[in-house]
């Protein structure tokens, strides 16, 4: 389990130093010209893949470009991701229609439904009772969330670490069951997202079977589905699990809240392109409006911030960050594993 920091005496003023000098850096200021173009490389690519799965027709060779399919519609979950962050441009309602085109017509998830869980994760990011990324669900993060677990919900959290990767490649399809429950409990005010959507489902399955046999278009999907779900809950996982948990009692400032719940990776230019930049976890905590293609930018200004105040700072290679997460879902099931021997 992880330790408990203290380091009273924190402020919110702590934050306002590293604040001017990432101001002076010109690391806040927008990119929208070279978010552009990464977008339009992106569509681009969507495209010819598309392409090239009309071209090959109905043959199974065709389900081998389900993977490159998979990552580059991760890619275009990072553009939804930035845009609910107002990191692209100056304009909430291009945001709002940036993120609904990628989101709820490309990936088939609802926009909304995602700025409302993310946006709770970072305002109190691992906070058993706040972030609904630790909330208890299929997993759990904490002892008090596995008591009492039985049956297949009891296996699950005794497993957790075993099945957690197996488990991300159904993560595609729950998102898109989320976000159609979310939808459908705002119907009335989220219309224009229900009909992107079914737009996406349309458009997606026809493609499919009148490309493919019905056998071939279902093998596709979900190839395609578990490759996404996968490669983008292997973003995400990294950055939180097996990092500290505060409650209520934790009198944390901005600084803190952020530092000490995230967790950074190390790796060359291809880590941060699989990981679109979210590998500098920590700064985007700190500064979520900061364009994604400046964090490397910011990550040597806040290391040596924090190591200037004395504030833990954790970055781990990619393996060390996966075993870190792992081992602390291992240990939370525990007790259940010592109960049923």
């Amino acid at each position: 389990m992880t330790a408990t920091v203290t380091r009273p005496g924190t402020k919110g003023s702590d934050f306002a130093p590293l604040l001017r000098e990432i101001k002076a850096a010109g690391l806040l200021e927008r990119r929208t010209a070279a978010y552009a173009m990464a977008i339009g490389i992106n569509v681009a690519l969507m495209a010819l893949t598309w392409a090239a799965i009309a071209a090959i027709g109905a043959s199974w060779w065709v389900v081998l470009l389900a993977l490159p399919l998979g990552i580059l519609t991760t890619r275009a979950a990072f553009f939804g991701h930035d845009a609910g962050h107002q990191q692209i441009a100056s304009s909430r309602k291009l945001h709002d229609w940036i993120g609904m085109l990628h989101g709820n017509v490309v990936l088939g998830m609802s926009y909304a439904w995602w700025n409302d869980k993310h946006n709770r994760h970072h305002a109190n990011p691992n906070h058993t009772d706040k972030d609904p990324d630790v909330g208890e669900g299929v997993f759990v993060w904490t002892l008090q969330q596995a008591e009492g677990r039985k049956g297949l919900e009891g296996w699950l959290t005794r497993n957790q670490a075993r099945v957690f990767f197996p488990l991300l490649t159904l993560e595609g399809f729950n998102l898109k069951v989320s976000s159609i429950r979310f939808l459908l409990a705002r119907r009335r005010t989220h219309q224009l997202e229900l009909g992107l959507m079914a737009a996406h489902v349309v458009l997606y399955l026809t493609a499919l079977f009148l490309i493919m046999s019905p056998a071939q278009a279902l093998v596709f999907a979900l190839v395609h589905h578990m490759v996404f779900g996968l490669h983008l809950g292997s973003v995400f996982a990294p950055n939180h699990k097996g990092m500290e948990m505060p409650d209520d009692d934790s009198n944390w400032g901005h600084l803190e809240k952020q530092v000490l719940t995230s967790r950074n990776v190390n790796g060359s230019l291809v880590t941060d392109w699989m990981m679109g930049g979210l590998n500098y976890q920590i700064e985007h905590h700190l500064f979520p409006s900061m364009p994604r293609a400046n964090l490397r930018f910011a990550q040597p200004i806040v290391r040596a911030y924090c190591e200037r105040i004395g504030m833990p700072y954790i970055s781990t290679g990619l393996i060390d960050s996966y075993r870190m997460g792992l081992r602390h879902m291992h240990e939370v099931g525990e007790e259940l594993r010592a109960n049923t021997q």
